[in-house]
């Protein structure tokens, strides 16, 4: 059996530099083996890795980067994360839900929440302490979604599959 496929936004070099550090300084370092992401799907069937990229491959040819909105922490219970409001990238997301519709795990069939977590298995004492103070000084962050990264789930550290560069309105 193949390994499952997560999707995951390829965030611009500076705010994935940004986050992942926030990750690195409040994610427990002995369960941090994955830098900062945002995922679209956890579970895809690596038996339809093909299919997959090949779905990828045409919709990233016509799609642009994403303006992404990095608003607000939300509290976790035992992490914290940073809500992304993009409502491009939820319609790409839709679609590509809609395209996949009968391999979709439970989770990833439920309404999307992008995010990125920083913060996760943790104490709840931990977690609200880092998201109140993150609340208490959290401005705004602007940044841009450049493409889409497939990985090959292998129970711990993810290895990648594929990068699909949104290429529209791209200088050559």
């Amino acid at each position: 059996m193949s390994s499952p496929l997560i999707l995951t936004l390829k965030l611009d070099r500076i705010t994935f530099d940004f986050f992942n550090e926030l990750r690195q300084q409040h994610f427990p370092p002995e369960r941090n083996f994955l830098p900062a992401h945002i995922t679209l799907f956890h579970a895809l069937p690596g038996e339809e890795e093909l299919s997959i990229q090949q779905t990828l491959q045409n919709l990233s040819t016509d799609t642009a980067s994403l303006p992404l909105l990095f608003s607000k922490p939300r509290f976790l219970g035992k992490g914290v994360a940073i809500e992304v409001k993009c409502s491009e990238l939820v319609q790409l997301r839709q679609q590509l839900a809609t395209t996949w519709n009968m391999w979709l795990s439970k989770q990833d069939q439920q309404r999307y929440q992008p995010h990125v977590t920083i913060q996760n298995k943790v104490t709840s004492e931990e977690a609200r302490q880092l998201y109140n103070q993150l609340v208490s000084n959290w401005a705004s962050i602007n940044g841009y979604g450049e493409g889409l990264l497939l990985w090959y789930y292998k129970g711990g550290p993810w290895e990648l599959a594929g990068e699909f560069n949104f290429e529209r309105g791209a200088i050559a």
